[in-house]
């Protein structure tokens, strides 16, 4: 039995902290432009049938049950009562939260109240400088909040992210833009935006990839599927091999979040480069009962020491319960099955384990 006793979620966000009802259940279960289509449900996707298999017993039901019953015994418990069974019955020891999303999600502290476990924060870069933007008045006072905000924030948080993937694509030129290219750039922006405005400018964006590149923290870069709307062509990990190779040298890691269906290129790219990690959330918590075969994929071709678990959870404790216990199940069936053939040994196979489910994690992230 392939064994992973601790799991350090390398990557996640927090839970909601308000009572869901069916349809706005439904809506953290795939991520679509609207609802499913008449007469069906997003409980009827890979990930719904999950939550459907490891998520009722943890609330004291039986494996399976309907949708309704399970919200009905949801509700019956309350959800900060259900969020506890549930993180609890995760098996998920740390957890790395990335805190840029809006909404009345838990932070880093709750999760770790909630989950009994360990959690740290993630800075997303994006919405520091659009909160730097709120409160700066002039170019020159922004360009300046802006880098001592970004160094400021690695002092405390154990990586960066970035949505440069989402907002624009991820062919990016690879180069720093120049000092007269970001001021023109960031002229252009604090003129046009309003308060709360989104940062989507492609020179912005990459002048804050360099000043996180300088911080010496972690960067995480979302790569494959994401949000609703998304052309998914832009975000084939691929397309960063020049920023990649840019960056090589420099004592920054860089960690391709959510590579699915793109996962073989972010496991390529993980391979080639020193300095390069692939995460594991979205592909086995998308694809569900054949996350052992996506795995499996993956494996052909990263190097073991280069791989991280995440459940890449948002907003529903179900997530990371079903992030946890997919991973597990896959990994047991990939490595155990090479284990019976005679392909590896039991003891490469659990050193192996250990190391994509934690140990990776806390060597890149610095966690004790």
């Amino acid at each position: 039995m392939i064994e992973t006793p601790s799991l350090v979620d390398q990557y996640c966000h927090g839970v909601l902290r308000t009572e869901l009802g069916l349809g706005t259940f439904e809506a953290h279960l795939a991520r679509g432009e609207g609802p499913p289509a008449p007469g069906t449900t997003y409980f009827d996707t890979q990930t719904g049938f999950a939550v459907r298999r490891w998520c009722p017993p943890l609330l004291g039901l039986e494996p399976h049950c309907l949708p309704a019953r399970y919200l009905a015994r949801r509700r019956e418990l309350g959800v900060l009562e259900a969020g506890r069974r549930l993180l609890r019955g995760s098996g998920i020891t740390t957890y790395l939260v990335d805190t840029g999303l809006p909404g009345d999600l838990t932070g880093p502290g709750e999760m770790a109240t909630t989950g009994d476990a360990d959690a740290h924060e993630i800075v997303r870069l994006e919405l520091l400088a659009e909160q730097v933007a709120d409160t700066s008045g002039t170019v020159e006072s922004f360009l300046a909040n802006l880098a001592e905000s970004v160094h400021g924030a690695a002092a405390h948080a154990v990586a960066f992210a970035s949505v440069a993937g989402v907002r624009h694509g991820l062919a990016l030129a690879p180069e720093p833009p120049g000092p007269g290219e970001v001021r023109g750039a960031a002229g252009r922006w604090l003129a046009d935006r309003p308060v709360g405005g989104t940062l989507t400018d492609q020179v912005l964006l990459r002048h804050l990839l360099w000043i996180a590149i300088a911080s010496g923290r972690p960067l995480q870069l979302h790569a494959g599927l994401g949000e609703p709307g998304l052309r998914i062509d832009r975000t084939d990990p691929v397309l960063l091999t020049d920023f990649v190779r840019a960056t090589a040298g420099l004592g920054t890691d860089l960690v391709l979040l959510h590579g699915y269906p793109y996962h073989r290129h972010a496991a390529h790219l993980a391979g080639v480069f020193p300095h390069v990690y692939a995460d594991l959330g979205a592909e086995l918590v998308r694809t569900g009962a054949r996350a052992p075969a996506v795995l499996a994929e993956v494996l052909e071709l990263a190097p073991f020491g280069k791989l991280l678990f995440s459940s890449g959870a948002h907003g529903l404790p179900e997530l990371h319960v079903v992030g946890a216990r997919l991973f597990r199940e896959a990994l047991a069936r990939v490595l155990g099955t090479w284990v019976a053939e005679g392909a590896w040994s039991l003891t490469d196979a659990q050193r192996v384990a250990a190391l994509i489910a934690a140990d990776n994690a806390r060597r890149v992230y610095g966690l004790e």
